[in-house]
């Protein structure tokens, strides 16, 4: 299919780097397999009718948990975990294969796994990873009877380190295994921790977890499972005194693995493999189209490889604006839901209970507003430059040509450890600028007659939007490798701004561990509704049976 040796330019000749061939062969191989079926294979059926109360369910309950989509399925496992482990008591190794068979035919009525596609044999395979979890569960709180709090979390840590292990073997395909060697072959061969530093060592596993973390998404407990792996190498052939070894050890390795997520060179680091992660997403983007013509395009025509990175560039440029709408859209909603009915609801009744008067236009601001403020902020985040563009080009060729590989290594510097007399002045500062910035709100507030009570809840909405306009736009910044330029505008912004989506974060993790809704939802709804669904698929089947007997 190809040709090894390519000619770009009379005085140059690119030679695609053999991770590069890799990629391009696994793509083309899954291509040509995405066709083929194992119809032999039984395969997992629920009811498509029963299917669809389950699928609308699965949606109203993302709404009101803000969280990012490629998350959603993970965070199902664990949901469902938790619902029958911990509330529904089923602990027992022998319910395990129950457990699996469940949890999967739950995942395929929500729409996370497609319906007759999944074969029967994976419920072995998920029961026995489940049996697993269960048996360590047993051995981490047999070594915590003195600790009840750090065996509650360490349950909960547990049971997340077992959706993402099942999430990873139903979702992790060989084009994404195949990046994740590639790039880390390549980032480990240009990235140098300092000489002088004692963090060397940890250079293997740290890279490992940026690009899962980077380039899949992964949240912190899936990168935890990851950093799990790395000290348990032989975790998927665990046998029962494995699972005990670790179970009793369950303390120390937490610290460990904890350690490593928040470790000193990991912002820097994770810099560098997200601009990789751009060049390798453009890349499989550019492949996917048909990966034989745009290898042999690279003689046929030497400006069209390029050409159709830019193309690429563009059209997942233009595919972010749309998501970031999406986005948008979702925060407003959530945010409605779960913040502004509650806000609206105590803002009036408070002000009357403290003796003062409604003011229908604070009232009517403090609804929209939320609103409002997102789709500005939406509306004037601007696409990723030419500039942009012209370097994940570069970066491209430099993962694809042998010649065009990284000649310099980046260097990771030590950490900057600044003097307590530093941090302290640094923190009197930033303190006094949380002031100001809010303190100019207040008084412009107060200037249109806002009530104390119509202010704190104005502020309690800046702050949040201010920080969810963050999380939203993230998938724009995802695609920036150029550094972005400072000007006095953006210095003034950061220095004032910061403050507010400081508080916005503080707000919405305190918040999101007393959502209501949530509460009612898992703890009230989910179970006896999962209990109806399962009634009515089994008369679905006693309704079909019937029929079928007599005809």
């Amino acid at each position: 299919m190809i040709n090894p040796t390519l000619t770009q330019k009379k005085e140059e000749t690119l030679t695609p780097a053999q991770s590069a061939k890799r990629l391009f062969k696994v793509i083309y191989d899954e291509q040509k397999k995405s066709g083929e079926q194992d119809d032999e294979a039984v395969k997992i059926k629920v009811s498509n009718l029963i299917s669809k109360m389950s699928f609308y369910y699965e949606k109203i309950r993302n709404v009101i948990e803000y969280k990012e989509e490629h998350l959603f399925r993970k965070n199902a496992i664990e949901r469902i975990l938790k619902r029958q482990i911990v509330i529904e008591g089923i602990i027992k190794e022998s319910k395990s294969e129950d457990i699996a068979k469940h949890l999967l035919m739950e995942l395929i009525r929500a729409g996370y796994l497609p319906n007759n596609k999944i074969p029967e044999s994976k419920i072995g395979e998920v029961s026995q990873v489940i049996s697993k979890y269960i048996k360590l569960k047993k051995y981490c709180s047999e070594s915590l009877k003195s600790d009840g709090k750090e065996r509650t979390e360490c349950a909960k840590w547990i049971i997340a380190l077992a959706a993402s292990d099942i999430e990873e073997r139903l979702g992790r395909g060989k084009i994404d295994k195949t990046v994740v060697k590639n790039m880390y072959e390549i980032l480990f061969d240009i990235i140098k921790f300092p000489d002088d530093s004692d963090f060397e060592k940890d250079k293997d596993i740290q890279i490992l977890a940026g690009i899962h973390s980077s380039f899949l998404k992964f949240d912190r407990d899936m990168v935890s499972f990851i950093v799990f792996k790395y000290y348990n190498a032989d975790w998927h052939k665990a046998d029962d005194e494995d699972i005990e070894r670790v179970g009793r050890g369950i303390k120390f390795l937490r610290e460990k693995i904890n350690a490593q997520i928040d470790h000193p060179m990991a912002k820097q680091l994770n810099r560098i493999v997200s601009r990789y992660t751009v060049f390798y997403t453009i890349l499989i983007d550019v492949i996917d189209d048909d990966p034989a013509v745009v290898y042999n395009s690279f003689t046929a025509d030497p400006k069209a490889f390029p050409r159709q990175i830019k193309n690429k560039c563009e059209a997942r440029y233009k595919n972010t604006k749309s998501k970031l709408w999406r986005s948008a859209l979702r925060s407003i909603i959530y945010i409605f839901i779960t913040k502004s009915i509650f806000a609206a609801i105590l803002e009036v009744p408070a002000i009357k209970w403290f003796g003062g008067e409604v003011n229908n236009m604070s009232l009517l601001i403090n609804i929209s507003f939320p609103a409002i403020l997102l789709f500005l902020i939406v509306l004037f985040t601007s696409l990723p430059s030419k500039d942009n563009t012209k370097k994940i080009i570069e970066g491209v060729e430099e993962i694809v040509f042998k010649e065009r590989g990284r000649k310099e290594p980046f260097q990771l510097r030590r950490p900057i450890r600044r003097k307590s007399f530093m941090n302290a002045a640094f923190g009197i500062i930033y303190f006094v600028t949380f002031f100001v910035s809010f303190g100019f709100i207040i008084l412009s507030l107060q200037r249109i007659h806002f009530s104390w009570i119509s202010i704190i809840i104005f502020l309690f909405f800046l702050a949040l939007v201010s920080f969810f306009s963050i999380r939203i736009r993230k998938s724009t910044r995802d695609l920036i490798v150029v550094d972005p330029k400072e000007n006095i505008i953006s210095l003034f912004s950061d220095f004032f701004y910061t403050p507010i989506i400081a508080a916005g974060k503080w707000i919405s993790e305190k918040f999101s561990r007393i959502n209501v809704f949530v509460f009612i939802f898992d703890f009230i709804i989910e179970a006896p509704f999962k209990i109806f669904i399962e009634i009515a698929e089994e008369w679905t089947k006693y309704v079909k049976e019937r029929r079928e007997d007599i005809v």
